[in-house]
C-alpha cells in the first residue's frame, strides 16, 4: 500500500486587479467632476413660487385648456384623447377649483386655534396645556376688553354720526365727518387687534373716484376706512346694521340701497354716477365680487361698477391666517358667530396696497375693463385669478358656462376627428 504523503504548501496569490478604466481615463476624471460640478453651478435653479400653492388634495396641471387642445391637434381621432376628459372630470369630483374658495384656508402649521386647522388631533399633553392657556387668554382677557372697544366704537359712530348729521351742508360738516368716521374706524380696528401695513399711499383713492378691492370679509370695510374715508355702497339692512346705516347716512353721502332697488341695475348705475360726478364726494367703495372669497384667490368681478365711468383706484388686501381667520362663511355662520370667531383671534394682521388708478382705454368693454383690474389686483396681493362668478356660493352653474365648455370640447373633437374627412362644401361648427 502506497503511503500518503501530504502535498506542499502553495502560498496564496491574491487576484490581480484590473482597473475598468485606462490610466489615461482615471486621469481624466477631476477634469471631468471640475466641469459637471461648473454646469451645476450655472444651471438655474428653480425658483420658489412667491404665491403659496393651495393645500390640495390632487396636484393640478395648470396649463390651460387651450394649450393642451393645441397639443391633441391631429388630423385623426385617437382613443387616447378621451383621456384629457376624463382626468378633468376626475379633477372635479374631487377638489374642484370653485367650492374651496367658499370655506376657510387650510394652514400648513397649526396656530392653536382648533377652528383654522380640521386635521388637528391630540399629540401631547404639554401641547394640549399651552391651548388651554391660550383659550384662557383670548375668552377671558383679551375677548372683554376687545368687546368693550367694540361697544365704545360703534356707540361712538351713532352718537358722532347723528350730531354732525344735524349740521347744515357745508365744508365743516364733511370735516367734522371725516373725524368721526376715522375715529371710530380705528377703535374698532383696535377692537380686533388690528395690526394693518399699508402700501404706497401715494396712490390712495380721491374724491370723485371709485375704490375697487377685493373682498374677504366685512371688516374689510373697517380695514380700509382706517387710513382714508369712503362713501360705501350697500343694501339697506335691519337691526343694529340698519341703525349704523341710518346715522351714518346723515353725515356722510352713502348710497344704501333698498333690496327692490338693488334688482334695477339702471337705477342703481344711475346713482353711482350721480355720486361721481360730483368731485367733491368721498370716493365710493365696491366690492366687485359680490361674495366674501377665503383671500386665497380673486373671482370675477361684476361689470356694474365699471360701467359707471370714472377712475378706478384699485386696491389689494391680504390676511394673514397665521394670526386669525379672517374670512366670514356666510353660508356657515351667522354675523355674530362670525365676529365672535374674530373677537377670540389672536390678532388680524393684513397688508393693503394701494395701485395706480386705472381708466377704461379706447375700443374697451366693461367686462375686458373688470378682468383688467382684476389681473392687477391679484397680481399684487398674491392672490390666485379665477374667472368664476362668486354667486356659485349659493347658486348652481349657469347653462352658458356648461354650453361655452361643451363647445370647446366639441371644437376639438371635429377638429381632430373629422375635420380630414369632411366632404368639399361642408363646414365645421
Amino acid at each position: 500500500m502506497a503511503e500518503w504523503v501530504r502535498p506542499a504548501a502553495v502560498p496564496w496569490v491574491p487576484p490581480r486587479f484590473v482597473p475598468f478604466f485606462s490610466d489615461s481615463s482615471w486621469a481624466c476624471l477631476p477634469r471631468w467632476a471640475t466641469i459637471r460640478i461648473e454646469k451645476g453651478v450655472k444651471k438655474p435653479q428653480p425658483q420658489m413660487l412667491k404665491i403659496p400653492a393651495a393645500n390640495g388634495i390632487i396636484e393640478r396641471d395648470e396649463t390651460p385648456m387651450e394649450k393642451e387642445i393645441a397639443g391633441l391637434h391631429r388630423m385623426e381621432f385617437r382613443f387616447s384623447d378621451i383621456f384629457y376628459f376624463c382626468r378633468k372630470g376626475f379633477e372635479a369630483i374631487v377638489e374642484d377649483e370653485v367650492t374651496q374658495r367658499f370655506s376657510s384656508e387650510e394652514l400648513v402649521s397649526w396656530n392653536l386655534l382648533t377652528r383654522t386647522n380640521v386635521n388637528f388631533h391630540y399629540v401631547s399633553l404639554r401641547l394640549t396645556v399651552v391651548w388651554v392657556i391660550g383659550v384662557m387668554v383670548r375668552y377671558c382677557f383679551l375677548l372683554p376688553l376687545r368687546f368693550t372697544l367694540a361697544a365704545i366704537g360703534i356707540t361712538s359712530m351713532i352718537v358722532g354720526t347723528t350730531v354732525v348729521g344735524q349740521l347744515p351742508n357745508g365744508s365743516l360738516k364733511n370735516y367734522l365727518s371725516e373725524v368721526v368716521h376715522l375715529t371710530c374706524s380705528r377703535i374698532l380696528v383696535r377692537a380686533l387687534s388690528g395690526t394693518i401695513h399699508y402700501h404706497n399711499k401715494e396712490n390712495k383713492p380721491q374724491k370723485g373716484g371709485i375704490c375697487v378691492a377685493n373682498h374677504t370679509s366685512p371688516i374689510d370695510a373697517i380695514i380700509l376706512t382706517n387710513d382714508g374715508c369712503y362713501a360705501m355702497v350697500g343694501q339697506v339692512h335691519g337691526g343694529l346694521m340698519g341703525v349704523i346705516q341710518r346715522a351714518t347716512v346723515k353725515a356722510c353721502p352713502h348710497v344704501w340701497f333698498e333690496r327692490s332697488e338693488i334688482k334695477d341695475r339702471h337705477l342703481v348705475t344711475k346713482r353711482l354716477r350721480e355720486h361721481v360726478a360730483d368731485k367733491n364726494k368721498l370716493p365710493i367703495l365696491i366690492f366687485p365680487e359680490g361674495t366674501c372669497i377665503n383671500n386665497t384667490s380673486v373671482m370675477m368681478f361684476k361689470k356694474g361698477s365699471f360701467e359707471i365711468g370714472g377712475t378706478i383706484y384699485p386696491v389689494a388686501i391680504k390676511y394673514d391666517p397665521q394670526f386669525g381667520d379672517a374670512f366670514w362663511n356666510s353660508s356657515k355662520y351667522n354675523i355674530v358667530s362670525y365676529l365672535l370667531r374674530i373677537m377670540t383671534s389672536w390678532a388680524i394682521v393684513c397688508h393693503v396696497w394701494y395701485m395706480p388708478p386705472m381708466v377704461r382705454k379706447e375700443g374697451e368693454d366693461a367686462v375686458q375693463f373688470a378682468n383688467r383690474v382684476r389681473s392687477a389686483i391679484a397680481r399684487q396681493g398674491g392672490l390666485t385669478e379665477l374667472p368664476w362668478d362668486g354667486g356659485l356660493k349659493r347658486a348652481k352653474v349657469k347653462d352658458s358656462f356648461k354650453e361655452e365648455q361643451q363647445k370647446n370640447y366639441s371644437k376639438m373633437l371635429v377638429r381632430n376627428g373629422s375635420q380630414g374627412n369632411l366632404p368639399a362644401g361642408t363646414e365645421s361648427d
